[in-house]
């Protein structure tokens, strides 16, 4: 009899509400344990679903046997690590971490005890969905267009670690070559951080990305112009549609798919497959999230370079 798989949930949030429903529902697992340190908001995710409150992460960390990461940005890699430590395999919302020392020490310490690591960069699933992965041409560009209004959610990491780095990692895993120069500009608004970039990437081969995203426009977009030799393809994640001229083979009726229609469950059900040893990989790797951080961290340093705009 296959073992139901205790499921822990650090950060008791948006995101941290999200993933404690998507373990109370998957199958072979449930919800066991909510941390947060503050132990009143653990105590109200952990209720919904009839699960045990923690302000004590080590007493935590005993009563479930793999975790998910939903705390601020700027604290994932202290949560991955210590659930790493204590022998969890461990799903880690995006992105990974906020610098790639934090991010080598991860993909150390699983690689050490031979633990699963994903990334919550479940946009990779719409692309499965659609069969973007099964084009028979690499693409010649890619542009990408993530906004939305200002928001108090993530405001300890820029607009780039928070929204663009999704488009990022969707860049990389069509791209064939490797990033080669970032060059970005941006706008340091209400956070006190980047609120807006736009950045261009060249890569070895001749691919160019094209990202541009902000948390500080009038209404929400997200789409997707990817650019081949045969044709173009153009996304609307929003209303889950696309218009595609290449000629390749895709999937108009992507959106009733049951990934595309729960990408985050689809996601953490590939990562529980992994831990029960049922697939080889999760929907995006420790190693996948890092080299998109280490591409987001790049365009960061661009931006920087050339001077952000500040707004009063």
């Amino acid at each position: 009899m296959t073992k139901v798989l205790r499921g822990g949930v650090i950060g008791a949030g948006v995101f941290g509400g999200y993933h404690a429903r998507q373990y109370a529902q998957a199958e072979g697992a449930g919800l066991a344990a909510v941390f947060d340190p503050d132990l009143e908001r653990a105590r109200e995710v952990a209720a919904r679903h009839g699960a045990a409150a923690f302000d004590d992460l080590d007493a935590f960390l005993r009563s479930v046997d793999v975790v998910t990461v939903a705390s601020p940005g700027v604290r994932h890699a202290e949560g991955a690590l210590a659930s790493l430590r204590a022998g969890r395999s461990v799903y880690v919302e995006k992105p990974l971490a906020v610098d790639l020392e934090e991010a080598d020490r991860i993909l150390a310490e699983a690689s050490r005890r031979r633990l699963v690591v994903a990334c919550g960069h479940q946009e990779r699933v719409v692309f499965e969905a659609i069969g973007l992965f099964s084009a028979p041409e690499r693409p010649l560009r890619l542009e990408a267009v993530r906004q939305g209004p200002q928001s108090q959610r993530s405001l300890d990491i820029s607009v780039v670690l928070d929204l663009m780095v999704h488009d990022i990692d969707l860049a990389l895993s069509l791209a064939a070559g490797a990033p080669l120069a970032a060059e970005g500009e941006g706008d340091v608004a209400y956070s006190g951080g980047l609120d807006a970039v736009r950045a261009e990437v060249t890569f070895d081969d001749g691919f160019t990305a094209v990202f541009d995203a902000s948390r500080m426009a009038p209404e929400r977009r997200r789409t997707m112009r990817v650019v081949y030799p045969s044709g173009e393809l153009e996304i609307d994640f929003l209303a889950r549609t696309f218009r595609n001229t290449t000629g390749f083979d895709l999937n108009p009726d992507f959106a009733e798919t049951p990934g595309a229609r729960d990408p985050l469950g689809a996601s953490v059900g590939a990562f529980l497959a992994c831990v029960r040893g049922e697939r080889d990989r999760p929907v995006v790797t420790g190693e996948e999230a890092a080299r998109a951080l280490d591409l987001a961290l790049a365009i960061e340093q661009a931006v920087e370079e050339t001077g952000p705009r500040h707004h009063l």
